[in-house]
């Protein structure tokens, strides 16, 4: 017995004197959330799919048929053994077009955000950190950029230009800023008065290494919640998007522009439209679920 207790005041006094990880605290608590944690699944096997898949094209090899080859005379076939998800009207395999368009759709939600997170990182950083004339420049550019509504702005952009996979990315990314940048600031504004920032000043460090090295990554917690519901915002907007032929253009295959073929055919071949509008839900669903694991894990007292 007396052998028992003093191992436990040891492990006691160990995890005591255990440095404070705020980052392991953050994963423990994610990885408690059964939700959250298979919409991480999902994800992650929607990449190592859409990756595997990109990689065996670009070796000229693709499974288990060639997205762009059509044969006329198997056009509109239902799911069967040799096509589980059907062909579309050019007889073209549905599941080789979708995990295919699993690639494009990914690749638009993360470089997309990547793009925005980075101008909003910047922007609420310079921000926060300077306050004053410099706060009040930028955060009237935020509010007139947020003044447009987001997706009218990007029809209207998209259709002076060229739509293409890298135009939609690009457009994306500089129209979905604003909200990272206000939660950055925000994050910063509280964190500049912090002691130990103080004390990094005093110690003589310039601006860009305090922003860089103590207040954006103590900042970037909420930013991951963002970027997160952000990539599923922009599958969406891309799958909008490409509904209304602005999107990435045939024949090049989104889950967006794969379910506009669809429509036409929605009573005679339904596959076309439940498949690709299934994945769409059930990408959105994983990404959101993971942002309010992460929102919960970051602040249980959000929880009700």
């Amino acid at each position: 017995m007396a052998q028992a207790n003093a191992q436990t005041a040891d492990q006691v006094l160990v995890e005591a004197t255990e440095p404070y990880r705020p980052w392991t605290e953050l994963a423990r608590r994610f990885s408690a959330n059964r939700l959250a944690m298979g919409g991480l699944v999902v994800i992650a096997l929607l990449v190592a799919i859409s990756l595997t898949y990109f990689c065996l094209k670009l070796t000229g090899r693709t499974w288990p048929y060639d997205p762009d080859a059509t044969d006329l005379a198997s056009r509109l076939l239902g799911p069967s053994a040799a096509h589980p998800l059907g062909t579309d009207q050019l007889g073209r395999d549905v599941l080789s077009r979708m995990l295919f368009g699993a690639h494009i759709s990914l690749t638009v939600g993360f470089v997309a955000v990547g793009i925005a997170i980075t101008i909003g990182i910047i922007v609420g950083a310079t921000a926060g950190h300077f306050a004053g004339w410099v706060d009040n420049v930028l955060m009237r550019m935020v509010d007139i950029v947020i003044c447009f509504p987001r997706f009218f702005l990007i029809l209207t952009v998209v259709a002076l230009i060229k739509p293409s996979l890298w135009n939609i990315i690009i457009v994306l990314g500089l129209t979905g800023w604003t909200g990272t940048a206000r939660l950055i600031r925000g994050e910063i504004l509280s964190l500049r008065e912090r002691d130990f920032i103080q004390a990094v000043r005093a110690l003589g460090a310039n601006a860009p290494r305090i922003i860089l090295r103590h207040l954006v990554p103590n900042a970037l917690t909420p930013v991951l919640v963002s970027a997160t519901l952000g990539v599923a915002g922009a599958i969406l907007t891309e799958a909008g998007l490409s509904f209304l032929g602005f999107g990435v253009q045939p024949p090049q295959p989104t889950w967006g522009n794969i379910l506009t073929e669809g429509r036409l055919y929605i009573f005679d071949a339904w596959w076309l439209t439940i498949f690709p509008g299934l994945a769409i839900l059930v990408t959105v669903l994983a990404f959101n679920l993971v942002g309010e694991g992460i929102r919960d894990a970051w602040d249980p007292r959000l929880k009700v």
